[in-house]
């Protein structure tokens, strides 16, 4: 039977990069989308031309009701799943004094609450079989903290504590739980900063590099593989240098 990964906001960037790596190596695919339905069916169409066993299912990740349909339709299709990338999130760039109490919940429903609705819904079969991998989308910022983004840098911080926390308490159960944490990478989320902004990035990062969706892609899949069964609570930085801790 078929491995099957399920990628949390996959219809662009980093998510869609992984869902294509994920169908390339023979897993069947579960794409999530929220908004970008286009984008979406665009990818599935690919996937199934291509031979893979897919589906796309639209879910808001911070509604409890919504991911809980989401992962009832998967688990009917497909009969279980081995990996889960927590993937979907958003990001703001708003000084602290101005960040109002809307933008704050908002930010910490889709990055931290989607994580942990994500988690629950799937760990219940997970533990039942003592197998699976989560893999756990933050970034250099939750290492390191950004000006301009205390909202952003906390709810990737907060991802980074859950991976490590839910590791130890998983690890009887043979789960893995990892997280990924980018530098800049070429996705919508830096479409609006300035080529000299990005030009600046790349100079201060030693390995003069603005990552690619696809090498980011790469590493979530490495960390599915039975080579590195023994990762665990770690996390992983892919930005060429720019943070090294």
């Amino acid at each position: 039977m078929k491995n099957t990964v399920l990628i949390t906001g996959a219809s662009r960037g980093i998510g869609k990069a992984t869902a294509e790596k994920f169908a390339r190596e023979g897993y069947n695919v579960i794409i999530n989308y929220y908004k970008s339905k286009d984008k979406a069916i665009d990818l599935l169409e690919r996937l199934l031309s291509s031979g893979t066993n897919a589906i796309a299912i639209q879910a808001d990740v911070s509604n409890r009701k919504q991911v809980e349909k989401m992962f009832e339709e998967a688990y009917e299709k497909f009969g279980k799943i081995d990996v889960l990338v927590n993937n979907a999130g958003i990001a703001d760039m708003t000084l602290f004094t101005d960040i109002t109490e809307e933008q704050w919940k908002r930010i910490f429903d889709v990055n931290v609450n989607g994580m942990f609705n994500c988690c629950q819904c799937v760990l219940p079969r997970m533990i039942s079989e003592k197998s699976g991998r989560i893999i756990n989308i933050a970034s250099i910022w939750g290492l390191v903290g950004a000006s301009c983004e205390a909202h952003y840098s906390a709810t990737k911080g907060a991802i980074i504590s859950f991976t490590k926390a839910l590791a130890k308490e998983l690890g009887p159960s043979n789960i893995l739980v990892n997280a990924v944490a980018p530098g800049a990478v070429d996705t919508d989320m830096i479409a609006n900063v300035s080529g000299e902004v990005l030009e600046e990035i790349r100079y201060e990062t030693p390995l003069e590099v603005i990552a690619k969706p696809e090498e980011i892609a790469d590493i979530i899949y490495i960390l599915s593989r039975e080579e590195t069964k023994l990762i665990t609570g770690q996390v992983i930085n892919p930005s060429g240098g720019f943070v090294i801790v």
